[in-house]
């Protein structure tokens, strides 16, 4: 039996729209050169599906440019609007250390320092009080990449949306409070977000 050559012609751009449709999911996590701290490429197998940032049907009443963080999900979705959005997995915190309610974001920082808060010290000073000092920007700082502060009424909540030089946190409650991202992720997010998009975070 021979198959026609108008009958090849037909089926063909099936089969390339069926190819173009798989997203290249690797491409999400791949080398990041043009930064001061250059990131590599995470192996994608070493990322949960159910993690990976992704684009997904999101029915939500907040609107667009609202930042939905799902503590018990584990999951934060950036909403786009017309019942979408783009979802990351998320590291949260420590039952009973995590933020509730709504915030905004009150100033944003690429490569940023971090300094222990006063009640991360007293909670565990053998850990943190060798940074009371504060730690520079760069590959070693647990607040990674980038950082979006989030506020209540002009006043931070001591609260941050942040990379992680710790990525194999994402999807664990282990943090000091904060919402953890993947670097990759959250450079993504950070040039989704402006200075005052609202922030909402659902505790169980």
């Amino acid at each position: 039996m021979t198959i026609s050559r108008r009958g090849l012609l037909f089926g063909l751009p099936l089969f390339i729209a069926g190819c173009q449709s798989v997203p290249n999911q690797q491409a999400l996590y791949g080398d990041v050169p043009n930064e001061p701290y250059p990131l590599k490429k995470v192996p994608i197998e070493k990322i949960k599906p159910e993690l990976r940032r992704q684009e997904v049907a999101y029915e939500t009443p907040h609107a667009p440019g609202t930042i939905v963080v799902n503590t018990p999900e584990r999951r934060l979705y950036h909403v786009m609007g017309n019942g979408r959005a783009m979802r990351y997995g998320i590291g949260v915190g420590r039952a009973g250390l995590a933020l509730s309610g709504n915030a905004y974001v009150g100033r944003k920082a690429e490569w940023p320092s971090w300094t222990p808060t006063p009640n991360m010290i007293r909670r565990d000073p053998e850990r943190n009080l060798k940074y009371a000092g504060g730690v520079p920007g760069g590959p070693n700082n647990p607040l990674g990449a980038r950082a979006m502060y989030l506020y209540r009424g002009g006043n931070d909540t001591m609260f941050r949306i942040h990379g992680t030089n710790q990525p194999w946190s994402i999807g664990q409650a282990m943090s000091s409070g904060c919402v953890r991202m993947m670097n990759h992720d959250v450079i993504d997010l950070y040039a989704r977000v402006d200075v005052g998009s609202k922030v909402v975070v659902i505790q169980a």
